[in-house]
């Protein structure tokens, strides 16, 4: 998988680098003091890799191993319901991260995995949450249910998230960017919740639906 960019460079484990491509003399330094190992090439090399601002450095990386959910071991999860799109998983990624919560339950079918997009929009916070790749959200939902969570997705027709008093262990599901809940997904949670809306626009993108939910039902921890 290949990643790009100063920053992203700085927060990744290094120990997942396999090798790094640059054109710049600025950040030699920086490998160097780090004993990274890298290779000098030309910018119009680097710009035929990736798409973007690279800055001069494209890092090709391992691929992301996924967690499984006996790894959860926090009191709030965040599970995806086939969320489409990199930069909102990223960004929930980094939202996450910031609201201390460590594990994200994402589905194999029809959702967007760990690609290079997802690695830069965190920038740097996938290395501190887990990410949970299930076969079935139901069995995963049922699963924590059993563990004490209570489970509560994200959608227009709900409780006013702010009335809501929460479960100390509690999992927040955010729907399709398009869809949003499923059907099945909507029937196995516990309660629905929404976030007001007073302008004419009805709808917020999906990471900042995120942001604000995990916030909300945050404020007692």
């Amino acid at each position: 998988m290949l990643v790009y960019g100063k920053n992203v460079l700085k927060e990744l484990d290094f120990k997942k680098i396999k090798k790094i491509y640059v054109s710049s003399n600025e950040i030699i330094t920086y490998l160097k003091k780090n004993k990274l190992k890298y290779e000098i090439v030309p910018k119009n090399r680097l710009d035929k890799m990736v798409n973007g601002n690279h800055q001069g450095v494209v890092i090709d990386i391992f691929d992301y191993d996924y967690y499984s959910l006996s790894d959860i071991t926090g009191d709030f999860v965040v599970i995806l319901d086939h969320l489409e799109d990199p930069h909102n998983f990223g960004s929930i990624i980094r939202t996450c991260e910031c609201a201390g919560i460590k594990e994200i339950i994402i589905p194999k079918d029809r959702s967007v995995l760990v690609n290079d997009t997802v690695v830069k929009v965190s920038v740097g916070a996938i290395n501190h949450v887990k990410i949970i790749l299930v076969s079935n959200l139901v069995n995963a939902i049922n699963k924590l249910k059993e563990k004490g969570y209570f489970i509560y997705a994200a959608d227009m027709q709900g409780e006013n998230y702010s009335e809501v008093n929460y479960n100390d262990k509690k999992a927040l599901v955010i729907g399709n960017e398009g869809k949003g809940i499923s059907e099945i997904v909507r029937k196995n949670s516990d309660v629905i919740v929404s976030i007001p809306m007073k302008g004419k626009i009805n709808s917020l993108n999906a990471a900042v639906s995120a942001a604000i939910l995990i916030y909300g039902m945050n404020k007692n921890d």
